[in-house]
């Protein structure tokens, strides 16, 4: 008998065929890495670390890891390769937000502070939410942006003197501009005091790994103690998490992942991570992070020249926020979600700075061009849907 399963992997073939994807955090995976997912890689499990890559430990606690243990060891090297770093890298994590619970575990202990962008002001669930690990076992403190959306560096300063965290996390789900992370290890740096050790700076890079490894957004590595990221966003790869770190704190991240917060690492999502990173390499991978950017500025323009209030003004990467309450007060994030899906347009409702709403209601939406330029999308593509979604609205008439 056939399983009930393929009826809805079909019909997510063809929603994912016929919608425009708008959504910032997700793409498009080629058809290699779709193999080595669902590869033989799945029926074997892996506990604890290859050999050679943890001199003196146990390594793996199971038999029959010699391929397991090749294919981890590769796909170190290779993520290594796409950075160009000699970083250590764990390519373990299970997603994102088990990469952060791992890096935080490996520096600091619960109710310890960590210093992070506000969420309504485009920071990550695990940044601090109240409702996530992070603002339950941490004492969670805030930057913000300034008037205009941008980050405000200064207070970022201010509150690293104020509340002395021991972790300064740079990284964003919903902002739109080069995030400055030289400036950001000054401002450590000099406030570092007799009395005030040098916190640990953390960056997560999720969204805009993709561009920092194609060279369209400036770097953290050689600059941040620790660097987190997905896989699946701009990296275009499966779903996953990597967390990179400074040599000298290699064994206190693989303790945290292993067996800190998993079990057995997902080897044929490591196997498609191997092949995100062969990628990544390519020529005509940067071309596309290129692309990716250029496109984004494009709607992003389109949308201001037709009125729209957009956050910061404008985009330096792959995403851009609308906020709908300058322009469209009664028009919440969610029923423009709702309304375009009907069309077959997918983004997802966000809040924006100094949001009036709830979460589930938001002032605004967050717009990306990752995974349509995976399909060829160019600027005149965007540009067209932008004039699409702004006839949606207008019949709308709210």
């Amino acid at each position: 008998m056939e399983s009930k399963v393929f009826d809805f992997i079909a019909k997510e073939q063809e929603r994912q065929d016929k919608n425009v994807e708008l959504i910032a955090s997700e793409n498009f995976v080629s058809d290699n890495i779709l193999k080595a997912v669902g590869s033989c890689f799945t029926n074997k499990y892996c506990e604890g670390y290859p050999y050679v890559r943890t001199t003196g430990r146990t390594g793996r606690y199971y038999g029959g890891t010699m391929y397991a243990d090749e294919l981890e060891e590769y796909c170190c090297d290779m993520w290594r390769k796409v950075y160009n770093t000699d970083y250590h890298v764990n390519v373990q994590p299970h997603s994102g937000s088990q990469a952060n619970f791992a890096a935080y575990m490996s520096v600091i202990k619960p109710g310890d502070t960590i210093l992070a962008m506000s969420l309504e002001n485009g920071g990550h669930l695990t940044h601090g939410s109240a409702v996530n690990f992070s603002g339950k076992l941490y004492n969670m403190v805030f930057y913000g942006v300034d008037e205009n959306g941008f980050i405000d560096y200064e207070d970022m300063e201010n509150k690293i003197k104020e509340f002395h965290p021991m972790v300064v996390l740079a990284g964003a789900s919903a902002y739109s501009r080069i995030i400055k992370f030289d400036l950001i290890k000054e401002i450590i740096d000099r406030c570092v005091t007799d009395d005030y050790p040098r916190p640990y700076f953390m960056v997560d890079m999720a969204h805009i790994a993709g561009l920092v490894a194609a060279g369209e957004h400036p770097s953290p590595f050689g600059l941040a103690d620790i660097i987190t990221t997905t896989t699946h966003k701009t990296l275009r790869g499966p779903r996953g998490g990597l967390i990179f770190c400074r040599p000298d704190l290699a064994k206190k991240v693989d303790g945290a992942i292993f067996p800190g917060t998993q079990g057995g690492p997902l080897m044929h999502v490591i196997a498609g991570k191997a092949i995100c990173a062969e990628e990544a390499l390519t020529d005509d991978y940067k071309v596309y992070a290129r692309n990716v950017v250029k496109n984004s500025k494009a709607m992003c323009d389109e949308f201001i020249k037709m009125g729209y209030h957009v956050v910061t003004g404008g985009t330096d990467n792959h995403l851009f926020l609308l906020d709908l309450s300058a322009t469209h007060p009664n028009l919440t994030g969610k029923m423009l979600q709702d309304e375009l899906d009907k069309n077959h347009i997918t983004l997802n409702k966000n809040c924006v700075p100094n949001e009036k709403r709830s979460p589930s209601e938001t002032s605004g939406v967050r717009i990306g061009s990752a995974a349509m330029t995976t399909k060829g999308w160019t600027e005149k593509d965007f540009i067209e849907t932008a004039r699409k979604i702004d006839q949606i609205i207008k019949s709308m008439n709210i």
